[in-house]
């Protein structure tokens, strides 16, 4: 019986693929730079996102809202509780049409919104009249549908003079009991009908403390400045710089809690004045 011839091992074609071995596989090679950009879009769309439904920050440009807000505090504002516009969005993108989830501010409430006529500067007010009202200044008194607002003297208001607060007239120029110069102003407060009090300075008598009435047409609000005497507010016409009523669509959100405040004595090349300046007392301040 003969013997089958051996089998000889096969040599594989030149062509043939080359067997799968882990590790081989060519890997694409990581941008820092691609990662970077990526991160930075992601964030920006959170900030946009964030700053335009939840809450933004705003810090405080004028006297008008004094006693309640000074010159360099910042706050956050709540963008929710009145529903949401185009201005409810960074620079009032167009992307939003009049209004949605609209809801009514209450008298009391102090709001950030964009001022009429031009719609692109953001201001903050305290509300006083809402849709229907009747509003107005007789003697320097609030009188809202008719009947007066309780306005009670209480302590002066006293304010150092700092940087960020040197306009003080002649009759209010005092000093305290270390001889540093402040500013001593009458202060009152008001109780609107719904319970809510606030704090106004009355700096004595000025044309509009007596005003005619206003009547507040549906959808908009009637807003005033704390400092009756140096705000420009809904008593004033747009030809006088006022804002007049104010569209409720206008209202980007409402004034929550203060974080930060300075009296603007710092120097950004003196670290340590970063804290002396600080009024720390001011700081988780409510609304």
């Amino acid at each position: 019986m003969e013997n089958a011839p051996s089998a000889e091992p096969e040599t594989p074609a030149a062509d043939a693929p080359k067997p799968y071995s882990v590790g081989t596989a060519a890997e694409k090679p990581k941008s820092e730079w691609r990662d970077l950009a990526s991160f930075l879009v992601k964030l920006a769309l959170i900030v946009f996102v964030v700053r335009s439904f939840i809450f933004s920050p705003f810090s405080i440009p004028s006297e008008s809202m004094l006693p309640r807000l000074l010159i360099g505090d910042y706050l956050f504002i709540t963008k929710w509780n009145y529903g949401y516009s185009k201005h409810s969005l960074p620079w009032s993108l167009p992307l939003i049409p009049g209004r949605v989830f609209p809801g009514t501010p209450e008298r009391g409430d102090v709001v950030v919104f964009k001022a009429p006529p031009g719609n692109d500067t953001d201001w903050i007010k305290r509300v006083i009249g809402l849709p229907g009202d009747s509003v107005q200044m007789v003697g320097g008194q609030l009188i809202l549908n008719g009947k007066a607002v309780p306005k009670n003297r209480i302590a002066q208001f006293v304010l150092p003079i700092s940087p960020n607060f040197e306009r003080c007239q002649p009759q209010f120029q005092n000093v305290d009991a270390a001889g540093n110069p402040v500013c001593s102003i009458p202060r009152f407060r008001e109780t609107l009908p719904n319970g809510k009090t606030y704090e106004v300075l009355d700096q004595g008598t000025y044309p509009k403390d007596n005003t005619g009435v206003y009547t507040v047409p549906a959808g908009h609000a009637f807003l005033m400045g704390d400092n009756r005497d140096n705000s420009t507010d809904s008593r004033f016409s747009h030809a006088d710089g006022g804002i007049e009523f104010v569209p409720l669509e206008n209202i980007e959100g409402k004034a929550v809690v203060s974080f930060w405040s300075t009296d603007g004595s710092a120097n950004w090349f003196l670290p340590w004045t970063w804290f002396t300046a600080a009024r720390w007392d001011r700081l988780g301040e409510g609304f």
